[in-house]
């Protein structure tokens, strides 16, 4: 029987935008297996980014129930939700979010630093995934010495490095051109057949929903096919 990673069940979210209510998300029911590579697609607003936010904990939902790993997200605290974030999920922004003031091995580093692993563990490990993405020579270079495609594989190793149940990635090809983006997105491939990294996406780039091997749509905060 195929595990769920993630399971939203009536999922909702709503903001105030000057006193009036905006439905990011309603009512929504969704569901990634172990193993799967799944594009949420949509224009902007449609909640792609929203329901990301809400499966990987740095947001909350209004209503409904969310679980990562067989963890229902909704019954733990700030500290525990932290906790399952450092442990169970690895990050891609569309900004990279890298240290500016770090090496490229040292951003790979600093989620197992948090984890409390120890120095020599965290260089080998470090090293060696960056080896994995092509990226080994660029051990010491610093954020603002690498090109946006060289930022963003550095942000991938540091997300994988800890062997997350989950990759979340948002809008990862925003700020990439149109053969860096293959590149990432043959990348990400390779990780999920290779490596068997379940892959989430939110994206609107058709080149990143070509990849996935199953396009999700929403629009107006709601799943309107698949």
């Amino acid at each position: 029987m195929t595990q769920h990673v993630v399971e939203c069940q009536g999922v909702s979210r709503t903001y105030q935008d000057d006193a009036v209510p905006v439905h990011a998300l309603r009512d929504v029911d969704f569901a990634v297996d172990s193993g799967e590579f799944v594009s949420l697609a949509g224009p902007s607003g449609s909640g792609k980014s929203t329901l990301l936010h809400v499966i990987g904990g740095l947001d909350r939902p209004n209503a409904g129930a969310i679980t990562v790993d067989g963890e229902d997200i909704n019954a733990l605290g700030d500290s525990e939700l932290a906790d399952l974030r450092l442990n169970k999920i690895g990050f891609v922004f569309q900004a990279y979010n890298l240290i500016p003031v770090l090496s490229a091995q040292e951003n790979v580093e600093f989620i197992m630093q948090l984890q409390g692993i120890d120095a020599a563990e965290r260089g080998d490990r470090a090293l060696g995934t960056l080896d994995s993405l092509g990226m080994r020579d660029l051990a010491d270079r610093r954020p603002g010495e690498m090109s946006g495609g060289q930022q963003q594989r550095v942000a991938i190793a540091r997300a994988i490095v800890t062997n997350p149940v989950l990759l979340l990635a948002d809008e990862p090809s925003a700020n990439l051109d149109t053969g860096t983006t293959g590149e990432l997105l043959e990348l990400l491939k390779r990780l999920n057949k290779e490596r068997g990294v379940t892959i989430l996406t939110a994206t609107h780039d058709p080149m990143v929903m070509g990849y996935a091997s199953r396009q999700v749509h929403l629009r107006d905060g709601e799943i309107v096919s698949e």
